[in-house]
């Protein structure tokens, strides 16, 4: 893909007519931010912010003139403009400059009309300090051109005071180094340390929002590094609800992790880039990256942590680490059903590599009682959770330093087609549609039967086989009642 197929999209097109009608109408207007920059990497943007001189009032009544819609002011006093054309939506923005206060994120006033200078010098990054004129040209006074050659994060200006305006901004760096692999300027870090306070401010969801895109980013290990390493996994934001402020705790469980020494002859990382290693190592998947972030939070703990014959032993901290991830997950937000999954598939990595070390002899028993679980409704869904349990455990080997996962991979494969037998509710057996109503009154309770005995791997799963179990039981439930 040529580095100009940006230019063929409609979104491109279409922001290209924005600056085109503000232009003719003698106002200033360039494309600016995550666009330009991921235009100069090479990257096909799928969102586009413009900015002008024009002020909000003058950007609705030059673009509506031109047959675009404005669906929505978003606050007049930050002077940003919602556009639609077709299918695409724009946020065109008037030059601005900003004075911040107590609040973590928000700005307490906003002055425009300003300049192009004056609205680049309040922005985050260099990298996003970038505009681009009507004929594709960069204007660049921050330096974002020579960030991005050298693949390194920058703030504009000093990193102390942008952080202080806006916390969030320290999670956007984390979150950046993940999604594009840059280092992270020295000067810009140490601006994390003494703003660290400021993260009380932030809203639980926003802090949420940033760390998902944390985990499904591309370079996913940098990201969570930056997260534990500057400590802003140990603050807390806060939540309101029903006008009620509480302060909730962001992920300090992922702390004691950090140089946290592991048994040699199954790892040769410490806790901490273990947990780097398995988490870059599976799908961007919300509920692999968190299973794979929590898999082994329960190591080291207290009561967990022990020694064998002068080894070191973590005995339980797969049940421990699941009663983690689910308070951390709860408090977090998340819904009850994504919670349960992911603590799942926490509880039950130990599980894996036990069958994987010694066979498959009660694998048909353990997925018959993991099928009784309330998580699961039907076969699909014990099918889904099995086929996320062996990729966490292909990528739990892999991250201990385990060069050969072959086995592991054989062995997934070999729990994933049994799960497929599985069935789970009695509308997973293939029974023959009049069956039913064959052994009425008895529906339930022969159906119950067929299905145990299904799992049990004691009849076939086919039409055939069920109805003639089906019909035996009926008569054996219906000689009995006969005879009470």
């Amino acid at each position: 893909m040529g580095m100009e197929a940006y230019k063929e999209t409609s979104i491109y097109k279409g922001a290209l007519r924005i600056l085109q009608t503000l232009q003719a109408a003698h106002y200033e207007a360039y494309i600016v931010g995550g666009a330009v920059r991921d235009i100069q990497m090479g990257r096909i943007p799928h969102d586009y912010d413009i900015v002008t001189s024009a002020m909000p009032e003058v950007v609705i009544d030059v673009l509506r003139t031109e047959g675009f819609i404005t669906t929505n002011v978003v606050g007049a006093s930050f002077g940003v403009v919602v556009v639609t054309e077709g299918d695409d939506t724009y946020e065109v923005a008037t030059y601005r400059s900003e004075q911040y206060g107590e609040d973590s994120h928000r700005p307490v006033a906003v002055q425009f009309p300003s300049t192009f200078l004056e609205d680049v010098q309040r922005r985050d990054f260099t990298i996003n300090g970038l505009a681009l004129t009507e004929s594709g040209e960069v204007r660049d006074e921050v330096g974002g051109l020579r960030d991005i050659v050298a693949r390194r994060l920058c703030t504009i200006g000093s990193s102390q005071e942008r952080f202080q305006e806006d916390a969030l901004r320290m999670f956007r760096l984390c979150r950046f180094a993940g999604q594009l692999g840059f280092s992270i300027d020295p000067a810009t870090w140490a601006g994390i340390e003494p703003n660290l306070y400021r993260v009380e401010g932030l809203s639980l969801e926003r802090v949420r929002i940033e760390i998902e895109k944390m985990l499904l980013s591309e370079y996913v290990d940098l990201a969570l590094d930056a997260l534990v390493r500057s400590h802003l996994n140990e603050q807390c934001c806060q939540q309101t609800i029903e006008g009620q402020s509480r302060r909730i705790p962001i992920l300090p469980e992922l702390t004691h992790l950090v140089d946290l020494p592991q048994a040699p002859e199954h790892h040769v990382h410490d806790g901490w880039c273990h947990t780097l290693a398995v988490v870059k190592r599976v799908a961007p998947n919300l509920v692999l990256r968190w299973a794979a972030l929590l898999h082994d939070v329960g190591k080291g703990m207290e009561g967990v942590r022990g020694f064998h014959n002068g080894r070191i032993t973590d005995r339980n901290h797969d049940r421990v680490g699941a009663t983690m991830a689910r308070n951390i997950l709860t408090r977090l937000g998340y819904a009850k059903e994504f919670v349960n999954l992911v603590v799942w598939l926490v509880e039950r990595h130990m599980r894996f590599h036990f069958y994987v070390s010694n066979g498959s002899a009660d694998l048909r028993k353990w997925l018959q009682k993991e099928s009784h679980e309330n998580l699961f409704r039907e076969t699909k869904d014990l099918v889904e959770a099995v086929d996320y349990l062996k990729t966490l455990g292909v990528a739990d080997v892999l991250g201990g330093g385990t060069k050969d996962a072959e086995p592991t991979v054989q062995y997934g494969t070999r729990m994933m087609d049994m799960a497929k037998q599985m069935p789970v509710h009695t509308k997973d057996l293939c029974y023959d549609r009049t069956l039913p109503n064959l052994v009425a009154p008895y529906t339930k309770e022969v159906m119950q039967t067929l299905l145990q005995r299904v799992q049990a791997g004691d009849i076939p799963n086919t039409p055939e086989a069920l109805h003639k179990a089906g019909m035996a039981k009926y008569e054996r439930v219906k000689k009995k009642e006969y005879h009470a």
